[in-house]
């Protein structure tokens, strides 16, 4: 285990590593590990919860990496959007459909 995540899922998430700065990235791994353990709605409170982290004295940082701390989501998706088409895309293009209409509800 790397701290209090298994190392599978580690080496699952280190093509991510280069979208998250210094002690992000262990903060990341924690909230992700929290995340697909959690049952219910996935918040970083329910995350931490799940990891025994909930009473820690750092429960507001990991609070803050989905606020204040520098990263991308823009490029975490880009990251991932590559990883999706080199894993299904062998050869080909890849069309990618827009659809403009608005739904509307009554």
């Amino acid at each position: 285990m790397v701290g209090s995540v298994p190392r599978s899922l580690a080496d699952w998430m280190w093509p991510f590593i280069r979208c998250f700065p210094g002690a992000t990235w262990d903060h990341v791994l924690v909230l992700v590990t929290g995340a697909l353990l959690s049952p219910g709605r996935r918040t970083v409170t329910a995350a931490l919860r799940v990891m025994d982290l909930d009473q820690s004295a750092s429960f507001a940082v990991y609070h803050r990496v989905l606020s204040t701390a520098r990263w991308s989501a823009r490029r975490v998706a880009h990251r991932l959007l590559r990883l999706l088409i080199a894993a299904f895309v062998r050869d080909g293009p890849v069309v990618i459909g827009l659809d403009d209409t608005i739904e509307r509800r009554w």
